[in-house]
């Protein structure tokens, strides 16, 4: 793409809807799920430079920060944000352990926790703290979160 081009419109596939939408070439896939047009706000903007994990989202079911990518390279991905996650039982096994405080990460902790799940159905306790590690919670320590994700593992 011709980054000195306007606006391009893109199909982009969000939670198993196809959608049609209007970009900036320098619009981020984070700004771009936030803005009217598409109305997701689960991922969040956080330190909006990679580091805090809170606008994780799936992109091909690996976790991928939201900020950090241009909204068109997610063109021809499948992409999967916390709204699409949908009584998935990570979600159930963080709200019972009260594995959130404020909820400002939790939903990245709930994309990168279902990442996992996805891709190693019985992680260890070292492969969870591994593929956590890229997410930060300012409010709560994260022992509730790593129980949760073991019990979702064993639903």
């Amino acid at each position: 793409m011709n980054i000195f081009r306007g606006p391009s419109t893109l199909v982009l596939t969000i939670n198993g809807e196809r959608r049609k939408v209007v970009v900036e070439p320098h619009e981020t896939l984070l700004d771009l799920l936030r803005s009217p047009q598409v109305g997701l706000t689960g991922a969040k903007p956080g330190c909006e430079n990679g580091d805090c994990g809170a606008c994780t989202i799936l992109l091909n079911q690996k976790p991928a920060k939201s900020c950090m990518m241009f909204a068109v390279d997610a063109e021809g991905q499948d992409l999967v944000t916390v709204e699409g996650l949908v009584d998935a039982p990570v979600q159930r096994a963080f709200l019972d352990h009260f594995a959130f405080q404020c909820g400002y990460c939790t939903s990245g902790f709930l994309m990168a926790a279902q990442a996992l799940l996805l891709t190693i159905p019985h992680p260890d306790p070292h492969q969870i703290t591994e593929w956590l590690r890229s997410n930060i919670c300012r409010c709560t320590s994260y022992e509730e979160i790593l129980q949760a994700v073991r019990e979702a593992s064993e639903r």
